[in-house]
């Protein structure tokens, strides 16, 4: 399988997934000169890495970039680009682009549209019901009748929400207290809450590099979402995470991509809106075998970080062949991967999620990569031409250590992240630290 290789790649973003993609492709051997929009000063120190203040948001601009720079592949990165079409803006100038147009970025945009193809294309998901603005009592009876049936109940804003518009609730008075709010003040006829049964079992994330038509598993993840120990506290956009899975094979992993991904992709087709990009799927690995949480339409962070160290084979040809509608017939469905295990520790900004502080000097970000850990930067700003960083964000920096098992992973990324400090950094203590049996998932 010989594919090109893009020499000129235009990564968009700024963030802790970007920082990796960008690492990721900088390193590959063909791929001479990776752009960054916007980027950040700690991407850029990244060898081969450069950046530019070009607003991903804005795709005549983004058009406008890639074209001087006569890229020859924009890997977008983040959603909210997708979502007001950058993707769209590119292809039709001509410029190759992984990531999908807007109408197919619906499946991260509405988590209602999610629901609506995952149930054409067959794909299990838990039963669920779409609450329009405004429309408070009839959420409010659907929540009494999960309840009544012996369910927990789940509330998913529809829209993006980087992360955080999932409360996971643990009584029906909590989830009838609670929805209000997201209906309130929202407009009539558009989905604004989605009401599910929650599901029991270990999460996972598979993510698929899709062309259209086929679809190439990375590695997976599993991320931790909420803020403190023991899965205690509020959602967050991901507090860390590890790869492999203990509890996820090869087999398995190759069982989603025809249950889940395939199908999707099939139907995605049947609505005229091919979809080309990482298609995310979050999973429950539930006693009766995986079902589909949610769906995103870009890599997972903080698991890119935690995957792309993981790859076994090259990821700059298979993206743009992706990009160009193309994977090769013979593009296996679980993509191999290293032999090694990769575990990611987030370091929070005081504050976060709710109020993230910003402008606390950061040490030891140089001590951490001096034991062998990748450190990718997320919210962090430069102090200046004498060097140092502060933080400028809520998820400030993730820390990847790497072993020859997931142990071995987890105290390498403990100890460099040890070495980092600020006025009132937060992480979680216990990311990797209790797996799962290993065990293949049943079908």
């Amino acid at each position: 399988m010989t594919l090109q290789v893009p020499r000129r790649v235009l990564v968009l973003g700024g963030g802790g997934r970007e920082h990796a993609l960008a690492w990721r492709l900088a390193g590959e051997a063909g791929v001479e000169d990776v752009l960054c929009a916007p980027g950040s000063a700690g991407i850029a120190t990244t060898p081969g890495v450069r950046c530019a203040a070009v607003d991903p948001m804005d795709p005549a601009a983004v058009v406008a970039l890639a074209r001087a720079e006569r890229v020859e592949l924009v890997v977008v990165g983040p959603e909210a680009p997708l979502s007001v079409g950058v993707a769209d803006a590119l292809e039709a100038a001509g410029v190759p682009v992984f990531g999908p147009g807007r109408e197919a970025a619906r499946l991260e945009t509405s988590k209602a549209f999610c629901h609506e193809v995952a149930d054409s294309a067959g794909v299990r998901m838990a039963r669920a019901r779409a609450f329009s603005g405004g429309a408070v009592e009839p959420a409010l009876a659907f929540i009494r009748e999960l309840a009544a049936g012996g369910a927990g109940v789940v509330l998913k804003a529809d829209g993006l929400a980087a992360g955080k518009g999932v409360l996971v609730t643990e009584t029906v008075g909590e989830a009838l207290a609670a929805a209000p709010a997201f209906l309130e003040g929202r407009p009539a006829g558009a989905p604004a809450l989605v009401v599910e049964e929650r599901l029991a079992g270990p999460e996972a994330s598979v993510i698929a590099i899709c062309d259209g038509t086929r679809a190439a598993a990375l590695p997976a993840a599993r991320d931790h979402k909420r803020l403190l120990d023991d899965d205690r506290g509020p959602n967050t956009g991901g507090m860390g995470a590890y790869s492999p899975l203990p509890d996820l094979d090869d087999a398995a992993v190759a069982r989603v991509v025809a249950t889940v991904h395939l199908p999707i992709l099939e139907a995605m087709r049947r609505r005229g809106a091919p979809f080309r990009g990482f298609l995310y799927a979050g999973l429950m690995l539930t006693p009766d075998g995986p079902a589909l949480l949610e769906t995103n339409v870009r890599c997972g962070d903080p698991e890119t970080q935690v995957i792309l160290p993981r790859v076994g084979v090259p990821l700059a040809p298979l993206l743009l062949a992706a990009a160009r509608a193309a994977l090769p017939a013979e593009t296996p469905a679980v993509l191999p991967a290293t032999g090694d295990a990769a575990v990611g520790i987030v370091l929070a900004a005081r504050g976060y999620p709710q109020a993230p502080r910003r402008g606390d000097r950061i040490d030891g970000v140089g001590a951490a990569g001096g034991q062998g850990a990748l450190v990718f930067h997320a919210g962090t700003a430069a102090l200046g031409p004498d060097g140092g960083w502060a933080t400028s964000g809520g998820r400030v920096l993730t820390v990847v250590g790497r072993g020859a098992d997931l142990a071995e992973a987890r105290a390498a990324a403990e100890r460099a992240a040890d070495t980092i400090h600020w006025d009132g950094v937060h992480r979680r203590r216990d990311i990797a630290l209790r797996l799962p049996p290993k065990a293949r998932v049943p079908a």
